[in-house]
């Protein structure tokens, strides 16, 4: 690889680290050439981008970029995983991807701009979607609200039962 070619695979990866939120590397170290393709294909349908990279040259790339903290990581054979927007399903793509065959091994990431380690990686890995979490939130949110208007129309029933005893009263006395 000459120096134009370096400096050009260069600026293409701080490109697509400008893009991305979230950044994991890993260690591809044994993974054969039909399971990285799987693995790829698995975090493309998560919309996650997997890239194997130079480490001298990821490093040039990182420097600019909100990633640095992670040059540490970058040793031996190394990939990367890039995502622009579901952090906890690229987690979750590379962990059950990793407890089928044991690769590939998560080093550390940038989630959101917060540096994690793999441990906390798995846990993300846990959680549930975005939409559920979402949901979850709603429903948490509206259960307070849908029990308060409850209370508010048995409340009016009861106001409603008791002018209608009144007025039936009346109208026997009358």
């Amino acid at each position: 690889m000459n120096r134009t070619e370096k400096e050009t695979a260069v600026s293409a990866l701080a490109a697509k680290l400008e893009g991305a939120s979230t950044m994991y590397v890993t260690d591809y170290a044994g993974l054969d050439v039909g399971r990285a393709t799987e693995l790829r294909r698995r975090l493309r349908r998560a919309g996650v981008e997997y890239l194997v990279v130079k480490n001298t040259l990821a490093l040039r790339a990182l420097k600019a970029s909100r990633f640095a903290v992670l040059e540490a990581h970058f040793a031996g054979p190394t990939a990367v995983a890039l995502t622009a927007t579901d952090a906890a399903g690229a987690a979750k793509v590379l962990t059950e991807f990793a407890k089928e065959f044991e690769k590939p091994a998560v080093k550390a990431a940038v989630v959101e701009g917060r540096e994690v380690t793999p441990e906390q990686v798995r846990r993300l890995a846990q959680l549930p979607p975005r939409e559920v979490l979402l949901a979850q939130l709603a429903g948490a949110l509206q259960a307070p609200l849908a029990g308060f208007a409850g209370a508010l129309t048995g409340l009016l029933s009861t106001f409603v039962g008791a002018v209608e005893a009144l007025r039936s009263q009346r109208d026997h006395a009358a």
